[in-house]
């Protein structure tokens, strides 16, 4: 099979335990998902995905442990550590209302609360067990923004458009990267009343 129609869900972390479980970090909003697909696929970088049946699956500190056919000891599991996890799209379960998968916000356009243009979702990547939007604004700055709910406020992929509000500080840190020229020098005792220029 191509890798037309395949859709990453998520990421092997490590193998867990001695029994052939993978710890799978889930890029889909309800780990469910990997007990409703009929196989998963696993992909080494460019190779071939490799097609799984699911036996079974749970949930563990934030992580999702999957015991697949074929992987019986931890050997072979820790083989998979670092292979993409990726599902059929026809075979994506329907989601509730506002909930989205994240590779169908790729290519929208993010803005703020007040309209104003941030940039376009690039792509995603895991830091620290979340993901992390990867924006670029139209200078092709490159803009990360963690992706949590108190900074995603809305996603209409309708209007194919994303409206976040970031840490403050945030945007700054990226489009003003170079530091005021004339920085005082903190003196940590001096507390005198003039200021130097």
């Amino acid at each position: 099979m191509g890798q037309t129609g395949l859709v990453l869900v998520g990421g092997v972390v490590k193998a867990h335990g001695i029994r052939g479980e993978i710890c799978i970090k889930s890029h889909a909003d309800s780990p469910s998902l990997f007990g409703s697909v009929p196989a998963l696929y696993l992909r080494d970088g460019d190779k071939p995905p490799r097609s799984f049946a699911v036996r079974s699956w749970r949930e563990h500190k934030g992580f999702v442990l999957l015991v697949l056919k074929g992987v019986a000891d931890r050997d072979q599991a820790e083989a998979l550590r670092g292979f993409e996890v990726l599902v059929r799209e026809e075979d994506l379960p329907e989601l509730d209302e506002g909930e989205h998968y994240l590779y169908q916000m790729l290519g929208c356009r993010v803005i703020l609360e007040d309209g104003t243009d941030v940039g376009v979702l690039e792509t995603f990547f895991e830091t620290a067990g979340q993901d992390t939007w990867v924006i670029v604004n139209e200078a092709g700055t490159e803009i990360l923004l963690p992706a949590v709910p108190e900074f995603v406020l809305d996603v209409d992929l309708d209007a194919e458009v994303i409206v976040v509000d970031p840490p403050e500080g945030l945007l700054d840190l990226y489009l003003n990267p170079e530091p005021p020229k004339k920085k005082p020098v903190r003196q940590p005792c001096a507390k005198t009343g003039a200021k130097t220029s």
